[in-house]
């Protein structure tokens, strides 16, 4: 198989300039020197539990038990707060069951993800390139050390690719999660390959490899996934773009393997970048040819 070096060389795009921008530790820093946190706001407490219950249910708690001992409350305090969720949607009660995740959290959640304007904007684009290719196409977002699903459209051919909206995925061996950390630095990028060790899931690509695999993919504006997260399936995803030339999101195209040759891969990953782009250009963003050429032929960081 083709290493994945020689998948991208052809195909250079971008490569992010080097440029010093304030860490986000420092941003967050100046953040919460002005922000009042939430338990100093009168009343707060309540609200802040009522906030717990929901995340202790969507954590597997579905008995007053288990949600007291999660919460470390009383069960009187628990059940008096489920109860309110219970009445307003939020949770729902079954005898013999127990507690889960309301309604009311599913027509929010709906409501959030039409307003999330990276979703909006992207949605035709993401659209339009899972009926040009015939794959599934998803859009994602950094969220933590994971890549989250925020929209998937499904392609024509009768493949099955397990995933879903909401969805959070590793870093390291999905297309998806690789394009998303462009932009990170290689110290950062050694400490999320770490970070994944330590959840002991398996991996094949050594660390060396990975590393200079991610370099390449910078160079080249697109990153691959070469059986790595899930047997038999490949992908090529692009990262997206905002006005402040901030990686915001990723676009990508997944199939199963036997539609994804190296050939098509290659020939796939300029409609996965013109994507991105396009995607990124609706967010504001902008860029001349002359940056453009910059990003593909830095060094490494």
């Amino acid at each position: 198989m083709t290493d994945a070096s020689e998948l991208v060389a052809s195909r250079p795009f971008e490569k992010k300039v080097a440029k010093k921008r304030k860490p986000a530790s420092a941003d967050r820093g100046a953040l919460a020197s002005e922000t009042v946190t939430p338990k100093s706001l009168p009343g707060s407490q309540t609200l802040i539990r009522g906030l717990d219950v929901l995340e202790a249910v969507a954590s597997g708690a579905t008995n007053l038990a288990a949600l007291a001992e999660a919460l470390d409350l009383n069960r009187s305090t628990t059940h008096r707060l489920a109860a309110t969720l219970v009445g307003r949607r939020y949770l729902s009660f079954a005898p013999r069951v127990g507690y889960a995740l309301g309604p009311k959290l599913l027509e929010l959640g709906f409501q959030a993800h039409t307003q999330l304007s990276l979703a909006r904007v992207a949605r035709d684009h993401i659209e339009a390139l899972a009926a040009t290719t015939g794959d599934t196409v998803h859009l994602g977002v950094l969220d933590g050390r994971r890549a989250l699903y925020l929209d998937k459209i499904s392609g024509s051919r009768r493949v099955e690719i397990s995933s879903r909206v909401g969805e959070r995925q590793p870093l390291r061996s999905t297309g998806l999660g690789k394009a998303l950390i462009m932009d990170e630095t290689e110290t950062r990028w050694r400490e999320l390959y770490e970070y994944e060790n330590s959840e002991g899931k398996p991996y094949e690509v050594s660390l060396n490899v990975w590393l200079h695999r991610m370099h390449d993919y910078v160079r080249a504006g697109c990153a691959l996934d070469l059986e790595e997260n899930e047997d038999r399936i490949r992908c090529v995803a692009a990262p997206v773009r905002d006005t402040s030339d901030a990686i915001v999101g990723a676009v990508s195209v997944s199939s199963a393997a036997q539609y994804m040759s190296d050939a098509r891969m290659q020939d796939l990953a300029e409609e996965v970048r013109t994507t991105a782009r396009m995607i990124s250009v609706d967010l504001g963003w902008r860029i001349d040819s002359e940056t453009i050429l910059q990003r593909a032929t830095a060094k490494p960081r």
